[in-house]
């Protein structure tokens, strides 16, 4: 039941992009948007398998991210997929696809979307990272989530290009719940570029 209440959790917290995407704020002409040539794909399995794809929710919850005006935003298809691993750990991918042109503002809104999922605190604040052989800049935190009284550490981190973006939260049971300050965010980080790696497919 402890895992349960984690992935839970977990869900919800990590699922605020919903609303952080929404919340973006800007103006732009057609002709500013970069070409579309990335899309995401949730593979059935991810980082060497550890992960297994349990639940595609991309055409529930994701529709309400697609339903969401944004003017920064053209020809948005979202992605929401839950994962399972055999050691009762969880993976949830929530984010989108298209054309976007403040795709630096989009890491900081998705920080914000997840604190303000149901249940969910910021344990540790956001911080940058680089990951050494990606050529990308992400934002990481810790959240709490407390459902059920079972209060455990999702470490989220968020990328934002040109043409994705995406929230990434990995819980597994020998971090979910040690002190969140003692959780590594610079693995965390390279854990979600590799990811970023695995989804991020050229189209066509």
């Amino acid at each position: 039941m402890l895992i349960v209440g984690i992935v839970a959790g977990a869900v919800l917290a990590v699922g605020g992009i919903t609303y952080g995407v929404s919340q973006l704020v800007g103006k732009a002409s057609d002709a500013a948007f970069p070409e579309a040539e990335y899309k995401l794909v949730l593979r059935q399995k991810l980082m060497d398998g550890e992960f297994t794809l349990a639940q595609d929710l991309s055409s529930t919850e994701g529709k309400k991210i697609e339903d969401m005006y944004d003017p920064t935003v053209r020809d948005a298809k979202a992605v929401v997929g839950q994962y399972s691993s055999a050691k009762g750990g969880a993976l949830v991918i929530s984010g989108m696809y298209g054309r976007f042109t403040e795709p630096e503002a989009m890491t900081g809104k998705m920080m914000e979307g997840g604190a303000e999922g149901k249940g969910a605190t910021v344990a540790v604040p956001p911080k940058e990272f680089t990951p050494a052989g990606h050529d990308i800049t992400l934002k990481c935190q810790v959240l709490q989530s407390n459902r059920n009284g079972v209060r455990a550490n999702i470490p989220m981190c968020a990328w934002g290009d040109e043409n994705t973006g995406a929230s990434v939260g990995i819980i597994r049971p020998e971090t979910a719940l040690k002190d969140a300050t003692a959780i590594d965010l610079e693995a965390a980080a390279a854990e979600a570029a590799g990811i970023r790696e695995e989804i991020r497919r050229p189209i066509g």
